[in-house]
């Protein structure tokens, strides 16, 4: 039997990166999966070969609208929602702040921040009735600290944020059966990354990691499971780093 088997997993960024290997992965462990993105086309692939196991809603994670509309479509597909993994996010571009045009801020914090939080207000509702559920914010080692994060304010101050979020809802619900934990990897060779990170800049971030490698997307999606499972039964607040020994 699977980790997840039998509960429904809602995963926002879920049609590439770390977003659609959590759902391959959760997949794989016997959950019902609902993938949401604003990409509609490859969502809807992503979800079309994972087959009956999973669903792709479109979704903006910045809108309260939506996030109402993709748990009642959660629910009217699979049923209520056991697990919600807060994956969607940006980086944004990389500046000193005084140069940091503030649509840009705001936009990064409605992204990686308002999301997050509109996301556990739309999920808790049906966990209260259903006597229990799981939530995973993916944050950054950026919530940890901002030294090696120079010139990316907006994302630093995001991440910061999702963590504070929750260890808040964690202590809030921790009598009610719901846990709430978020995971801070460092550098994830995903997609973006390999395609868009000039050589010099990879060279330079390895050079700041002891084991030498960014990780897997796997490898983050691992660590997710765990958090959503109940393996993790006992672990709420946590903020769980996985960043090649980066924060040292």
């Amino acid at each position: 039997m699977g980790k997840l088997e039998g509960k429904v997993a809602l995963i926002t960024g879920a049609a590439g990166g770390m977003g659609l290997e959590h759902a391959r992965l959760f997949a794989s462990e016997g959950a019902r999966v609902v993938l949401t993105d604003l990409d509609e086309k490859a969502g809807a692939a992503a979800a079309a070969k994972l087959g009956e196991a999973a669903v792709f809603i479109r979704h903006d994670v910045t809108d309260q609208g939506d996030w109402d509309e993709v748990i009642t479509g959660a629910e009217r597909a699979f049923g209520p929602v056991a697990v919600l993994v807060n994956n969607a996010g940006i980086s944004g571009p990389r500046c000193h702040t005084a140069e940091l045009d503030p649509a840009d801020f705001l936009r990064i914090m409605a992204i990686n921040a308002n999301g997050v939080f509109f996301g556990m207000r739309a999920a808790l509702p049906g966990m209260l009735r259903a006597g229990g559920g799981s939530i995973v914010n993916i944050s950054s080692a950026a919530g940890f600290s901002h030294t090696r994060y120079t010139g990316n304010m907006a994302y630093t101050a995001s991440k910061f944020a999702v963590r504070g979020m929750t260890k808040a809802a964690a202590m809030e619900y921790a009598d009610r059966n719901i846990r709430v934990n978020s995971v801070h990897p460092g550098g994830v060779m995903t997609p973006m990354v390999a395609n868009n990170l000039p050589d010099a800049a990879k060279r330079t971030i390895l050079s700041e990691i002891p084991m030498g490698r960014l990780a897997e997307p796997s490898e983050i999606s691992r660590l997710v499971l765990f958090l959503a499972s109940d393996d993790a039964s006992y672990m709420t607040g946590s903020a769980v780093v996985a960043d090649g020994g980066l924060l040292r």
